[in-house]
């Protein structure tokens, strides 16, 4: 989302609140692109990653008399909050944020070292990211990047927070594998 100032977010958030068509377009051109790309994180299927973010606008546009101006960018924060809350209920209404529970004793994961990710393009690390499971995609996602603790992530997911920090473990793990393997496709060994 590109930054607006702050007497324009206060401008804009006004008109949004009285309907202006041309704020909604506005709000639109500003913030389309980087609210698809939270959405993609969280909904991998194309098609229906654009309903999670039809709706996400809808009540976006529809409650903006809720929100609360906190400082320039508190706008973005707001949306992105709804845009995550939208991917999650899609994903808990088709089932597909169920963890997968494994027994701590017939899967032992070991602790990665984290590869160097520096030359890797971040296209290429969000491509990776959308590779893994549901589950550990998601919980990746609220943790890493939106900043959940493992309590709040249990609630928002219905898991406990045991799983939900296996589910962390193992999607660092997984993301570890496909580093490595991207680096030694790029520089063979010796």
């Amino acid at each position: 989302m590109r930054l607006i100032g702050n007497s324009d977010e206060l401008r804009l958030v006004k008109q949004l609140r009285n309907g202006d068509n041309g704020a909604m377009k506005e709000f639109y051109s500003h913030s389309a692109a980087y609210l698809k790309g939270v959405c993609s994180r969280y909904v991998t299927d194309r098609d229906a990653a654009k309903d999670v973010f039809q709706n996400a606008l809808v009540r976006i546009l529809t409650h903006i008399t809720e929100f609360r101006y906190q400082g320039q960018g508190s706008l973005q924060a707001w949306a992105t909050r709804i845009v995550v809350h939208e991917a999650l209920r899609y994903l808990r209404d088709t089932r597909q944020h169920e963890m997968t529970v494994w027994d701590d004793d017939t899967m032992e994961v070991p602790e990665a070292e984290d590869p160097p990710i520096r030359d890797i393009p971040p296209e290429v690390i969000h491509q990776m990211v959308r590779q893994l499971p549901t589950g550990y995609r998601t919980v990746f996602n609220l943790y890493v990047i939106e900043d959940k603790s493992h309590e709040e992530i249990a609630s928002l997911l219905g898991i406990s927070v045991g799983t939900s920090s296996s589910q962390l473990h193992r999607a660092k793990h997984l993301l570890a594998e496909m580093i490595k393997a991207y680096n030694d496709k790029i520089e063979p060994p010796r």
